[in-house]
Parts: C-alpha cells; structure tokens; sequence
C-alpha cells in the first residue's frame, strides 16, 4: 500500500499467530516470532481521514486529538466494516507506539490486544463502548495510557514465578461424558462451535452477541465430578455455605450453588466452586484470584463447552498439585500475579493485573502469601480413597 501505511516506525507487517488458552495469558512475545509494533491494514483510515480534512499524521501520535476524531466520527466507522477494522488497526499502532516494550497479538478467540506484560487493550472491543463514553471516561483512559507509556520499568521486579505440581492422587481424574446437541443459526445451518470462523477474524457484529448458550450446560457436571474427585482424593474440607459467593471478585450474576474446598494443610490453596446460571462456573483459587468457565461466552469468542472443560480441569488439578502461586504486591501499581502449571506438565499461563477489592482483604492476602512465596504447595492425599457421603 505504498507510504500511506508508513505513519509508523518500521514497516508494516502482519499479525503473529493466535496465543492458545494453553500458554501463558500475559507472556511477552516469543524469541521465535518478533513482536509486532506496526501493523498492516489502516489505509481505508488514512483515506478516510484526508476526506475529513484530518490529516491521519496529526493523530499517528496525539492520542487526545485521535480520541476526540473518533468520537466525533463513531457512527460512520461503525457503520462500515472495513473501516472499522482498518480505524482498529490504527489505533493500535498509536498505542503500541506510546510504549517501547509494547507488541500486538492475538488471543486464543482472533480478537486483537496491544500493550505489555502489565497493560493490555482489546482493541477490537474499543469502538463497542467509545461512542456511549462519557467525557470523564475517555479523560480516565487517556490518563491510563500517559501513565503507562511514561512509566519506567520497576527495578523491584521479581524473579518469574514458577510453582512446580509435585503432588499425585491415588487415582487419576476422569471427565463425565458431556451432552451433545446440534446447533443451527438463523439460516439453519449447524454451527461448527470451536471452529465457527475457520480461523479468521470474526465478524463485528458476532461481539457481545451471546447464542445458544445452553451448550455450556456441561460445565455445571464437570465441576460437580470435579468437586467429588478432590473431597474423595485429597485431605480436605467442603462447605456448601452459600455464603461463600463472596469469596468471589467478580461479577457473577444469579447463583445456583456454591462450595470451598480448604484442604488441611494451610500452605495449600483453597478453592471455592460457584455454579452460575448464565449456564457456567466461576472458580476463586487461594486468594485473590478468580477464573470464569467459559471466560466469555459471546459468538465472536466461539467457546466450547470441551475447551472451557479442559481449562477448568487444568486450574483445579493443577492448584491440587501445586502448581499454583501468587503474589501480592506486584511493582509500584500493587498488582498481583498468579502462575499455574497443569499437574502434567501440559500447559502453563499466567496473569498480572490490579486487583479489585476491599482493603482488608487485600491486607489479608498480602500477608497470608508470605508464607507460599514460592507458590501453594500440593493438596494433602486422602490415605484411603472414600465415596463421598
């Protein structure tokens, strides 16, 4: 496309291959793949711009000015397709530029993320709540990003964490079948769930669409087998007290059930089982973070009840054998962290971020993980294997 897609330093190139649910959530690029700081495809944007008697240079790096053009321009990008993404794609590649360290990827669903190990945006989302943004929010995002891009790395970092899942069951977790049905859309034709996109970006109005989400039915019985696995495996405590929902961060909607595994050993992680009615499962595991199945649920991120399954069975399993950790706090924003590790060694992620709650809490977190710096260790095997009552 010429120099119309020469705004930013290096040339543009394509983006880098999907990240899997299986690696980690928040891990800088690999060594294999060199990250992606300019990105191709905004050349509709800079046409469009040049018809609005803008220059697309005075945008490039003045993240005010290109706020306020979009604000004002929303309804006709939203109204075409190809200028929406091609608008998305420069907006990224204003952000990535505002940071030395920041790269483009893709995550596991085909959505677009710009940022670092501790900012992410889904840009592809950006246009969904820009237009209803109040003045006071958009000044609150600005904000966020001149913070960030003028922040210095922290000299406090701290080695990666790594918790190793040593511990064994005496016998080995297996899944309930799951139910099966067919699924047709408004055309009739079966929907191939996991593979709805055949593996390209999904069309703009399949975000925050949510259908036939009764396919997610299944995770309410692999959590249930999941609880009688680890009561009848492991030296532990259940308490089916509603109440604790509250363990719980996040916003989870109605409740059906509720239940906390503390296994006695008080190094162990704790784990608290919320079964929702959206149909799906939130899981808190030790002490300050929470885990939803399916992360989504929206037709454009097309999860399935078998992968959500799998990353629900890798999380519980894997804090049961102490491939769990935390930290809290995390650098001069006092973010925590977390690192697990599937007790077979198949799969790892890991995620930093503010954390969101009481101060109490918080001050009871920090001190509780004093004690597990190096992660939680294994849950305590149950001697002999017992029914559950």
């Amino acid at each position: 496309m010429g120099d119309i897609e020469g705004l930013f330093d290096g040339s543009a190139s394509e983006l880098p291959a999907p990240i899997s649910y299986k690696a980690a959530l928040y891990e800088l690029a690999s060594e294999k793949d060199a990250p992606v700081r300019h990105l191709a495809g905004y050349a509709p944007f800079v046409v469009f711009c040049a018809s609005s008697g803008v220059p697309a240079e005075e945008l490039a790096f003045d993240v005010v000015k290109l706020l306020a053009f979009l604000r004002n321009s929303v309804d006709h990008i939203l109204g075409n397709p190809k200028l929406r993404d091609a608008a998305t794609i420069f907006v990224g590649n204003v952000i990535v530029s505002m940071h030395p360290e920041a790269h483009w990827r893709v995550l596991a669903d085909g959505s677009r993320e710009v940022g670092t190990r501790d900012m992410q945006i889904t840009v592809d989302r950006l246009f969904d709540g820009l237009g209803e943004a109040d003045d006071a929010m958009v000044a609150g995002l600005v904000s966020h990003l001149v913070v960030w891009s003028t922040d210095e790395p922290d000299e406090s970092e701290l080695p990666e964490l790594r918790p190793v899942p040593v511990g064994q069951a005496h016998e080995l977790y297996e899944r309930p079948d799951l139910p099966w049905h067919e699924y047709r859309d408004v055309d009739g034709q079966v929907i191939q769930y996991g593979n709805r996109w055949g593996g390209v970006s999904p069309p703009e109005d399949s975000y925050s669409v949510e259908t036939h989400v009764e396919r997610f039915e299944g995770l309410h019985k692999v959590a249930r087998s999941l609880l009688e696995y680890l009561e009848s495996s492991y030296d532990v405590d259940v308490s089916l007290d509603p109440a604790h929902a509250a363990d719980v961060f996040t916003n989870i909607g109605d409740v059906i059930d509720v239940a906390r595994l503390t296994p006695r050993d008080p190094l162990a992680a704790p784990l608290t089982f919320v079964w929702t009615s959206f149909p799906g499962v939130v899981v808190h595991a030790g002490v300050l973070h929470d885990f939803p199945f399916p992360i989504c649920g929206c037709d454009a991120c097309d999860e399935t009840a078998e992968s959500e399954a799998s990353r629900l069975e890798e999380l519980v399993l894997g804090v049961a054998a102490g491939g769990f950790g935390e930290r809290y706090p995390v650098g001069r924003e006092r973010w925590a962290e977390y690192a697990l590790f599937a007790a077979d060694g198949s799969g790892s992620r890991s995620g930093r971020g503010p954390r969101g709650s009481t101060p109490e809490k918080l001050a009871a977190a920090e001190e509780r993980l004093k004690a597990v710096q190096d992660g939680w260790r294994p849950w305590p095997p149950r001697k002999t294997r017992r029914a559950r009552d």
